[in-house]
């Protein structure tokens, strides 16, 4: 079942990233002459007006063939009224970029929907303390509550980190809830040795705490959800781009990189942990789709962007022959990374069996 919601996550995101394409390009007056989800044969095809929609075998993407535009072959084209290439660049790029801004749009809804629902929020209970650690040697217990540290409140379990972090001084002064009354405690957090999200070698401090499991729910309002659902939208793209950046770089080893087994995995799981850990999962797995489809490769959105900014910019067309030598470029790359991420993925699998 979870499989199956995977799929069915990845499907949606693909059919409203297409329509949006496919709204701009209609709005435009361009003719579109096949809305896919998923690639190669057709499974199922019914024709709506002069557009053929289509259900093809492989769900791994999708596309809307617009009268002109050929990415296969970018030296086919039309010079109809109704065609793509007839339409001056500033349109062609509101029409490739209106598919990433719905991958953006939907992302900014469901973490707008997760903000009305009520977002899931640990209280900052103590759990575990650790021996031989700063928490252990200033006697916070069990089930202690942190209410500030060094002036600052602490509403939620994940301040906690923060503040002993942003703190400059190495002595700390905590105020904790025991038994009802309140306590000063004095502690000097310990440096250690960690890696971030990135697997980057980083220096940060801890006291030696673990959380006690408590949750919340915390409801906002409509601004705030707004701002919310703005706030993670940013967070989850910025985080996207930090991580393709540091892939190009060599910072991240390249084994890090995922495929579509993964995304289905981690959705099938998110799936069973509840509503709103799918809407976190496929929120960003939208953003994600959003800010890759804008990268400057000739196959996808952003290259095609590139190409018009050029002839916007310049007033004349791109050469044809770079263009379709840059597409081909653009694909071979494309397919390096999809063959990656499944090699990846498999090599997963086979390490955990």
């Amino acid at each position: 079942m979870g499989t199956f919601i995977a799929l069915l996550v990845l499907s949606v995101l693909i059919f409203f990233h297409e329509l949006g394409h496919f709204t701009a390009a209609r709005y435009f007056g361009v003719k579109v002459e096949v809305f896919s989800i998923g690639f190669g044969k057709k499974v199922y095809s019914k024709k709506i007006g002069n557009t053929l929609w289509s259900i093809s075998a492989i769900p791994l993407g999708g596309y809307v063939k617009m009268k002109g535009q050929d990415d296969t072959d970018p030296t086919k084209t039309s010079y109809d009224i109704d065609s793509y290439n007839t339409k001056k660049p500033w349109q062609r790029i509101v029409i490739l970029f209106a598919g990433p801004f719905a991958n953006f749009l939907i992302a900014f809804l469901l973490y707008f929907a997760i903000a009305m629902m009520g977002v899931p929020k640990l209280l900052p209970y103590v759990g575990q303390v650790e021996k031989n650690t700063p928490a252990y040697e200033a006697n916070l217990s069990k089930n202690d509550k942190l209410l500030q540290i060094n002036g600052n409140t602490i509403q939620y379990w994940e301040d906690i980190g923060k503040y002993i972090n942003q703190n400059s001084n190495d002595d700390m002064t905590l105020i904790i809830e025991r038994a009802h009354k309140n306590v000063t405690l004095r502690l000097i957090p310990k440096r250690i040795e960690d890696t971030n999200m990135f697997g980057e070698k980083i220096t940060r401090r801890i006291i030696g705490i673990s959380p006690l499991g408590k949750k919340t729910v915390t409801h906002l309002g409509l601004g705030d959800s707004l701002y919310y659902a703005w706030e993670e939208t940013k967070k989850a793209s910025t985080l996207i781009v930090k991580s393709i950046q540091k892939l190009l770089t060599g910072e991240v080893d390249s084994k890090q990189v995922g495929g579509v087994i993964s995304i289905v995995n981690v959705t099938a799981q998110a799936s069973h942990a509840g509503i709103v850990a799918l809407f976190f999962f496929t929120a960003l797995i939208s953003v994600n789709l959003g800010v890759l489809n804008l990268l400057p490769i000739p196959a996808l959105d952003g290259g095609h962007i590139i190409f018009n900014l050029y002839e916007m910019l310049t007033g004349r067309k791109p050469n044809e022959r770079v263009m379709l030598y840059m597409t081909i470029f653009g694909w071979v790359l494309l397919i390096s990374l999809m063959v990656l991420g499944l090699y990846n993925d498999i090599n997963r699998l086979w390490e955990h069996k």
